[in-house]
């Protein structure tokens, strides 16, 4: 039979058989006098071994594997991997669900509501109401609790958390509500200083030490940097006075 009978036969598109010959996954007949290759049953039959592990799963690189076995030896143990890997998979998938319905409950859907449940609230008890600045903190904050594994998260929230209490959440609205006030000031405004050595006064030990300790490492010490870049220079300013600040305290 023809390439096209025999892709026919099994299922498959001509290109497939092409493509499975190209990966060398089994031999190609030899070209018959008139230039065509004539393959026979033992060929279809080969080729929908090919296709039924393929739908199994396996890559091609294991199915090359398992022909090459005449025992079945590898085959047993690819399929026993390829479960494995299944069972992982189907975990995953079953703990997202879980994730989405908890979404879907809520009333109230906000973006920042897919980030991990327990970044979510700890962010839900930062004040952002009416602050141009509260609103990218609130961004930036979603950004490096979601970027971190969780191990790194469950640290990062710890230092987070002492700004939920009812003290730190009102000194943190009126911090933001200056940061604004700042947004088109010189950075030798008065103000900065001033505004500096409040937010120093605002971060807890644990977090300020983290933050100067961040500067000091080679791959991540350029947050101050990158921050400068998204605010005002009198904003800057006097996170850069803070940073000074924070120094000294440590």
């Amino acid at each position: 039979m023809r390439i096209g009978e025999l892709a026919a036969l099994v299922g498959v598109s001509t290109r497939t058989v092409r493509h499975y010959h190209h990966l060398g996954l089994w031999p190609e007949p030899e070209r018959l006098a008139n230039g065509y290759r004539e393959y026979r049953l033992r060929e279809a039959v080969a080729l929908a071994r090919v296709r039924r592990l393929a739908e199994l799963g396996l890559s091609l690189d294991e199915i090359r594997d398992v022909l090459a076995d005449d025992q079945g030896r590898e085959l047993r143990e690819v399929l026993e991997e390829l479960d494995a890997d299944l069972a992982r998979q189907q975990e995953t998938i079953s703990a997202r669900r879980a994730r989405l319905a908890a979404l879907l409950a809520e009333t109230g859907l906000h973006p920042d509501s897919t980030v991990p449940p327990d970044m979510a609230a700890v962010l839900r008890g930062l004040p952002v109401e009416g602050s141009a600045f509260a609103e990218f903190d609130r961004e930036l904050l979603t950004l490096f609790g979601s970027a971190s594994d969780s191990t790194a998260r469950a640290r990062f929230i710890d230092l987070l958390r002492p700004l939920t209490e009812p003290a730190a959440l009102v000194r943190g609205q009126a911090l933001y509500a200056r940061l604004d006030e700042l947004t088109d000031a010189d950075p030798g405004d008065p103000r900065v200083a001033a505004l500096a050595d409040d937010l120093a006064a605002y971060i807890p030990d644990k977090m300020a030490s983290a933050m100067v300790t961040s500067l000091e490492d080679t791959e991540a010490g350029h947050w101050l940097e990158e921050l400068s870049r998204e605010i005002s220079a009198a904003q800057a300013e006097a996170f850069h006075l803070m940073v000074t600040v924070l120094k000294e305290r440590r």
